[in-house]
């Protein structure tokens, strides 16, 4: 498959190596495009028609005409010289010249660019896919996709039922390319959505490396350590926090105390965690000491900074695991009320920390079922008094 033009417009040669080697190293196809001068989905068109998978690098054989060697030929046609003088020249068989001058335009038309360029090409002979030429094993591999078996598993489970059969192997790197490489023809598209990353195309390790590592918070404590102490809401001062989200890049700080239900909003003009760890800390340093035990946060890079939070504060954070929004259960029952007071895709940036405040009292003077129709504002007064 020549893919040396690929992409809109199309892709050099060199470019495609270069595109390639980024690939390799993990770099977004925004990192891509910008450097190799073309829009991004110019780059995820040529990923697309690769499947994400880059091709093996091609080499010329030992044993083929150099581009040198060419030029020597065409000046030896050019200055009238024989076939047989122009081979001895060039230490090659004179049939091995011969044929090469006969493949490229004859004596008169023999052009040693042209001529490598129609070789380098020629040389093209991919191998053909075992499952297009073989209906059986594609229909048998496409039935147990289509079951949600993943490629390493169809390989293996063809290799334990089959034992004495070699033409009934194929390894899952096959079946992957077949499914990513759509040019190929072999395995319907629709197969992809029953992998389980549901991907139509490979993205390189790099790029899962980098992701995970600015996904990162360094010496973050998992909330699987959290003492039980706060699972129990027994003792007050331990929190939940998180950011609430508007329009504009804008957000709120909420946080709420576990015991009491009491929340807090403190207005903050961004998400970088310098921002956040910076006002966290000027309010939680307010609160009463009973009242400062532990933080428990998503995974937000907000709180990239934590460990300069615990120590001005001496309030341990926690982490809940990925996508567990549930682990804080409180402060997203507290996120939900409040959009009561600050829709979905509003600019949140519009409110002083004055109105913050007083939706906040609004919360806190607000009965709970769940503490007995008492107000969290009552509880937590309540609590704080009984520990002096």
């Amino acid at each position: 498959m020549h893919m040396a033009k690929t992409g809109r417009p199309g892709l050099s040669e060199l470019q495609l190596a270069e595109f390639w080697h980024r690939w390799r190293a993990g770099q977004s196809m925004r990192g891509i495009g910008q450097a190799l001068g073309r829009d991004r989905s110019s780059i995820h068109y040529v990923a697309r028609c690769y499947g994400g998978i880059p091709p093996a690098l091609r080499r010329r054989s030992r044993l083929a005409l150099s581009l040198m060697e060419r030029e020597e030929i065409s000046r030896g046609i050019a200055g009238g010289r024989s076939i047989r003088g122009i081979a001895e020249c060039l230490g090659r068989a004179p049939s091995t010249v011969c044929r090469e001058v006969a493949r490229h335009g004859g004596r008169y038309g023999y052009r040693a660019t042209d001529a490598d360029r129609g070789a380098w090409d020629a040389a093209r002979r991919p191998k053909p896919c075992l499952l297009s030429s073989d209906g059986r094993l594609r229909r048998i591999v496409a039935g147990k996709l289509s079951l949600d078996w993943s490629p390493k598993q169809i390989s293996g489970w063809l290799k334990d039922q089959y034992p004495h059969d070699e033409s009934m192997r194929v390894s899952h790197e096959t079946i992957y390319r077949s499914l990513f490489i759509q040019a190929r023809g072999v395995l319907k598209k629709e197969l992809t959505r029953h992998l389980r990353s549901q991907r139509v195309t490979r993205r390189s390790r790099n790029l899962d490396r980098q992701a995970q590592s600015r996904g990162q918070l360094i010496g973050a404590v998992s909330i699987r350590e959290r003492p039980a102490e706060v699972a129990d809401r027994a003792i007050p001062g331990h929190w939940e926090g998180d950011l609430l989200c508007g329009s504009n890049n804008s957000h709120i700080v909420t946080l709420v105390e576990r015991h009491s239900r009491f929340t807090a909003l403190i207005k903050v003009p961004n998400r970088e965690t310098d921002t956040v760890v910076s006002a966290l800390t000027r309010h939680v340093r307010k609160l009463p000491v009973s009242l400062r035990r532990s933080l428990t946060w998503d995974r937000g890079k907000e709180m990239a900074n934590h460990q300069s939070f615990t120590v001005a504060t001496d309030v341990q954070v926690y982490f809940c695991d990925p996508h567990s929004p549930w682990q804080r259960g409180t402060n997203e029952n507290t996120n939900r009320l409040l959009r009561q007071y600050f829709p979905k895709r509003t600019d949140l940036s519009l409110h002083p920390q004055s109105v913050l405040d007083r939706v906040a009292l609004r919360l806190n003077q607000r009965p709970r079922e769940t503490l007995g129709f008492k107000t969290p504002a009552d509880k937590l007064a309540q609590t704080v008094a009984s520990t002096y």
